[in-house]
């Protein structure tokens, strides 16, 4: 192959990666993530509201229910193959923690169903949550590290 035939076989490879590629709008993905973790944070609102002001709890049971309930909507959405298309438009926004995570957790476990209940779902249900558990639980054994040291020195009361 000739040194030019190769430079057009690189220019015509280059105009169809340019091609395929997607362009995406940072301002519109922005909104669509503010929208949708808006929303879901909105609904936990409105069920905190509703737990304290119908059931007359108190607000940290409130706060216990919602979580709760948000957490059970999140499964039952991903289960339904709900939840991923609303994280596909929302992107970030569908990362509102306590969502995102049972979105994790319910994901794998959907996804290794058809392995069986122990090689499947038993091995696989934390591939994406295990990370997360071991990463917070290790920054918070730092955290409480480096508050133990900077009492003992006195720099904080």
């Amino acid at each position: 192959m000739t040194q030019e035939q190769e430079q057009k076989r690189n220019d015509e490879y280059n105009e169809y990666v340019e091609q395929v590629t997607p362009v995406h709008n940072l301002f519109a993905n922005m909104s669509k993530a503010f929208i949708l973790g808006g929303i879901i944070c909105l609904l936990g609102q409105f069920i905190t509201n509703i737990a304290m002001q119908e059931f007359g709890l108190d607000k940290d049971d409130a706060g216990m229910w919602c979580s709760m309930v948000l957490v059970l909507l999140s499964i039952i959405l991903t289960s339904c193959n709900v939840y991923g298309r609303l994280a596909n438009w929302g992107g970030a926004g569908a990362l509102v923690p306590i969502t995102g995570f049972a979105n994790g957790v319910c994901a794998s476990a959907v996804e290794f169903q058809k392995e069986g209940q122990v090689f499947g779902i038993g091995c696989q249900i934390f591939k994406i949550a295990g990370p997360v558990i071991l990463y917070g639980i290790f920054s918070s054994w730092i955290l409480g590290l480096i508050y133990w040291v900077c009492g003992m020195f006195g720099w904080i009361g």
